[in-house]
C-alpha cells in the first residue's frame, strides 16, 4: 500500500513544478522500490500556470499519462502541440529515442499523473497517441509491454473486483473506495496506490462517487 502522504516528493517548487513520486525516481532512490512488474514510476505532477518541461529526451519507455484537473500540452519533436483534457489517455512509446515537451499552457493549475512502463524488448520507431474520452473498464493495451490499463468510475455503494488472480497496480485518482478480499478492509482516498499480487479476491466499494485506474501486469514484481 503507497497512501499519498508517503510519496516521496520531487520537482522543483520555484519553478511552479510539484511532484509526488511512488517508486524511486530521480533523486530518491530505495532499492526495494525500483519497480512492480514492468510499472517503473507513477507520479503526480502539479504544474502552475506556465509551468513545465522543456525539451527533454526518452528510450526505452513507455509512458501513459492521465489528466486530474486542468490541460497538459504536449509537444513532438516537429513542434506539433496536442492538449490532452481530463478523461484522455495519453501514451509516447519512446522506442530507440525521443525527444518532447510538457507545459501547463492554460490558465488554471495542472494535475496529472504521470506513468512509466519498461518495454518488454528495447529499441524500436517512437510512437505517440491520445485516446480521447477513454470508455470505463474498456481495456487498453500497450503495445511493446505486457501491460493493460483499466480506468473505473464507480458509483457511490458500486463495487468492481480489481486484479483478476493477476499482478495488478491499483491507483485511485479521485474520490474513496473500500478494499476488501485480500486481507482486513482497508479505506483508500485520492492519490493512495494498492500493489495487489494475484492472492485472493480483491474487490473495491465506493464511498461516494470513485474513478480509478488499474494497470493488469503479466509478469512477477522486481
Amino acid at each position: 500500500m503507497t497512501r499519498a502522504a508517503e510519496r516521496y516528493r520531487g520537482g522543483d517548487p520555484a519553478a511552479g513544478i510539484e511532484t509526488r513520486h511512488a517508486f524511486s525516481f530521480a533523486g530518491f532512490y530505495d532499492p526495494d522500490n525500483v519497480r512492480f512488474g514492468p510499472l517503473t514510476a507513477c507520479n503526480e505532477e502539479r504544474l502552475a500556470p506556465g509551468a513545465g518541461f522543456p525539451a527533454h529526451p526518452h528510450r526505452d519507455v513507455e509512458i501513459v499519462s492521465w489528466v486530474l484537473s486542468g490541460e497538459l500540452t504536449h509537444e513532438d519533436e516537429d513542434g506539433t502541440a496536442t492538449v490532452v483534457r481530463p478523461g484522455d489517455l495519453q501514451r509516447l512509446t519512446a522506442g530507440a529515442g525521443v525527444r518532447h515537451v510538457e507545459r501547463n499552457a492554460g490558465p488554471e493549475p495542472l494535475r496529472f499523473l504521470q506513468m512509466w512502463l519498461i518495454p518488454a524488448e528495447p529499441g524500436g520507431e517512437p510512437a505517440y497517441e491520445v485516446v480521447r474520452g477513454i470508455g470505463d473498464d474498456v481495456p487498453y493495451a500497450l503495445p511493446r509491454t505486457p501491460a493493460v490499463l483499466r480506468v473505473r468510475r464507480l458509483r457511490d455503494g458500486e463495487r468492481a473486483a480489481v486484479g483478476g488472480g493477476r499482478l495488478a497496480y491499483l491507483h485511485l485518482a479521485s474520490g474513496a473506495v473500500e478494499l476488501s478480499g485480500v486481507g482486513p478492509p482497508v479505506a483508500l482516498t485520492a492519490g493512495d496506490a494498492a500493489r495487489l499480487t494475484g492472492g485472493g479476491e480483491p474487490v473495491v466499494r465506493a464511498a461516494g462517487g470513485a474513478e480509478l485506474l488499474l494497470w493488469e501486469l503479466s509478469d512477477r514484481p522486481s
